[in-house]
């Protein structure tokens, strides 16, 4: 059991990046940090193929690269539902983070980067990807899913701001109530909503 543990806590990352000096800076420090870099690609195309083939548990995307950028790239990863999208922007780029998110980023590192930025960057995306799984599972209609998201993200915001929670707390705690009162998590998400907005309301 303590080998199978050991074996999933290292997640496998690709990383698509077309300054190869970067890129190589990067692999050292996701291997320090206790990573496994399945592969490498120094365009978007060749990023979509890898990560099709290898399946990897994260894909770290370089906005700007040849043939087909970041954004391009980051919607074929994350729309196929391969892995979780991290993308790297330089700072000048900011105006391109928006489109990123559209394009389903779970989270973006803006270059230049410290080894302290990364680690987070990367749970922060395994951790919303995990909670967007659970929810799709939850959830068949597109419309519905999206309406589902919409409303647990503010639930979760409330929670945070309330009771001082982290995201992935807040997410577990609507997860959980949900299944304690077989309840769907839309529907907890809604009467955590609906108990804020009543008690923001003036006194008449």
């Amino acid at each position: 059991m303590a080998d199978t543990q050991a074996g999933a806590e290292r997640k496998r990352v690709l990383i698509a990046e077309d300054e190869a000096l970067i890129r190589l800076d990067l692999a050292e420090m996701l291997v320090e940090e206790g990573y496994d870099v399945v592969g490498e690609a120094g365009d978007g195309e060749t990023a979509v193929r890898l990560a099709e083939d290898l399946k990897p548990d994260l894909v770290i995307l370089d906005i700007k690269m040849p043939i087909m950028d970041g954004l391009a790239a980051a919607e074929r990863i994350a729309g196929g539902r391969i892995a979780p999208v991290v993308i790297l922007t330089a700072f000048s780029q900011r105006d391109l983070v928006e489109r990123a998110r559209a394009a389903g980023a779970m989270a973006y590192l803006v270059k230049p980067f410290q080894k302290s930025d990364l680690v987070p960057a990367i749970e922060i995306a395994l951790s919303r990807y995990s909670e967007i799984s659970v929810l799709e599972s939850e959830v068949a209609g597109l419309t519905e899913r999206l309406e589902t998201r919409k409303s647990v993200e503010r639930a979760k915001g409330e929670l945070m701001t309330k009771y001082s929670m982290t995201e992935p707390q807040a997410f577990k705690w609507i997860q959980r109530t949900a299944m304690d009162h077989r309840m769907t998590m839309r529907e907890v998400a809604d009467r955590i909503l609906a108990e804020q907005e009543a008690e923001a309301e003036p006194p008449k």
